[in-house]
């Protein structure tokens, strides 16, 4: 007989194990019925699209390997679901939930390889209900796009780092072309992966591969360059202009904003126990903190450095929260506070519930809410204001459409039936400022006729621009109690260009 103490200890871990909660099938299983609640949500809803959700729904149309404000890949996207199910704006929104599903995937195994599998199962939960998550799971955005991406080339850069795991790097290159295609952003990981890298003698080592990521990404990335070259480097330089870093650079307030803003998009427990986590990281996460750290913190440093200079808006930080989701969730358990991970999630899930869900029963119920208590009130409207509109244009035969606001040329363009895909945006600023500028100018146009559909009382700096300039009507949007938005309508006739939109 054996008396040997290993065989008992063996057969205690086995048992153990068979034991453990199937945390995989769990992670499966909890992101498919969260990601099926937000599909079903986004069937019965009632909001209108996001005029830069619009904007992307006729980039779709119009497919390139770039567009004046982002890179291509969003567009490419609604492309997909609008042919596989239409125009709807269920369809164009369609790919947010499931790429959010796929981030919430790839969150799982990066906690699982770092920790172990229950981590990664609560990083993947705690990550899916994140207040910044599920907004841009109901949102078409680029953020949706990317944020995918940069959690894939998180993980590949996690495996190649391991012995004899070479393949990883290219699947690395993959995710960060496909992450560039989708934001300029993913140019953060790179920054994140090459300090990580070479500020640690230990890993030096993986320089090289990193590089074959790079050059795999390259290729990914270069047919957008090449279109940036061919159209006077448009989106590179709306970047630049975006920042506005440009005369006082120095904005306390804005940075206040800000700040006060994470707090909404990563949740308030989570963003303190983050700025703990980045002051001591092996002190509070464990040795897999600093590759989290490594991956989050420049992102942050970055975006709050801008915000300082001029302003940020609240989802450009959004990538740094797909690795210290995981180093919050990592230094909780490993403490046993699974309890406060427990309340931010449900705290988490019930404000979208409340946000997205109560809004929509108030609305379906037929009562008024204040503008400024729904946080769903910029949705609302530009259906009632594309009908007006297709109504006008189809009294007024032979007229082109015209806006002096870029985001309701979007929604019109969108809401107005049969689509007017040949519409023309008036800026009295000179230069490019929107995808309509660059493809469909307006100076390409004289001697046309306008419906002109305008917002912003500008209709003496417009006149110079036309022969003869009449008002036809105005219309008057409401959504809800201190909602309310006039638009005024004018025949524009025969284009002279004199001022204005000579671009």
């Amino acid at each position: 007989m054996n008396d040997s103490p290993v065989e008992p200890l063996a057969a205690a871990r086995l048992d153990s194990a068979l034991r453990a909660p199937a945390y995989g099938a769990m992670a499966a299983w909890v992101i498919a019925a969260i990601t099926a609640a937000r599909l079903l949500w986004l069937a019965f809803q009632t909001t209108g699209l996001y005029p830069d959700e619009a904007q992307y729904w006729f980039w779709s149309r119009h497919l390139a390997l770039g567009y004046y404000s982002k890179p291509p890949l969003v567009a490419w996207l609604i492309a997909l679901t609008t042919a596989l199910f239409g125009d709807s704006e269920f369809a164009v929104r369609l790919s947010a939930p499931l790429l959010h599903a796929v981030a919430s995937s790839f969150v799982f195994a990066i906690g699982t390889r770092l920790y172990d599998r229950r981590i990664g199962y609560w990083s993947a939960l705690a990550y899916a209900t994140l207040p910044g998550v599920s907004l841009s799971a109901f949102l078409i955005s680029t953020d949706a796009v990317l944020l995918p991406c940069w959690a894939a080339a998180l993980y590949g850069f996690i495996r190649g780092r391991e012995e004899g795991a070479a393949r990883w790097w290219i699947a690395t290159g993959c995710a960060i072309g496909l992450g560039l295609l989708a934001k300029y952003a993913m140019a953060y990981w790179l920054i994140s992966a090459f300090g990580f890298v070479l500020l640690r003698p230990s890993e030096r080592r993986h320089l090289r591969g990193l590089g074959i990521a790079v050059a795999v990404a390259t290729l990914f990335y270069l047919p957008n360059v090449w279109w940036n070259w061919s159209h006077g480097f448009a989106t590179y330089l709306h970047v630049r202009d975006n920042a506005e870093l440009r005369g006082n650079l120095f904005h306390p307030a804005e940075f206040g904003e800000f700040l006060i803003s994470q707090l909404g998009v990563f949740g308030p427990v989570y963003f303190a126990a983050m700025l703990v986590l980045f002051a001591a990281p092996t002190r509070f996460g464990g040795p897999p903190a600093r590759l989290l750290s490594a991956f989050a913190w420049p992102t942050l440093a970055i975006v709050f450095i801008v915000s300082l200079l001029s302003r940020a808006q609240p989802n450009w930080a959004a990538p740094a929260y797909v690795s210290a989701v995981v180093l919050v969730v990592g230094a909780a358990l490993e403490r046993g506070w699974r309890r406060t991970v427990t309340f931010s999630i449900a705290l988490h899930l019930a404000a979208a519930i409340a946000v997205f869900g109560g809004s929509e029963i108030i609305a379906h119920a037929g009562l008024n809410v204040p503008a400024k208590l729904d946080p769903l009130h910029r949705l609302r409207g530009w259906r009632t204001l594309g009908d007006a509109v297709a109504a006008q244009l189809a009294a007024h035969s032979g007229m082109r459409l015209m806006a002096d606001d870029r985001e309701v040329l979007a929604a019109l363009i969108y809401y107005v039936h049969p689509h007017p895909f040949d519409a023309v945006a008036w800026d009295p600023i000179p230069g490019i400022s929107n995808q309509w500028d660059l493809e469909n100018n307006l100076s390409r146009h004289r001697g046309a006729s306008f419906l002109a559909v305008t917002v912003h009382n500008l209709a003496e700096q417009m006149r110079p621009d036309f022969v003869e300039l009449t008002e036809v009507t105005t219309i008057d949007i409401v959504s809800g109690p201190g909602g309310r938005q006039r638009y005024v309508l004018y025949i524009a006739r025969d284009y002279r260009g004199e001022t204005g939109n000579q671009k």
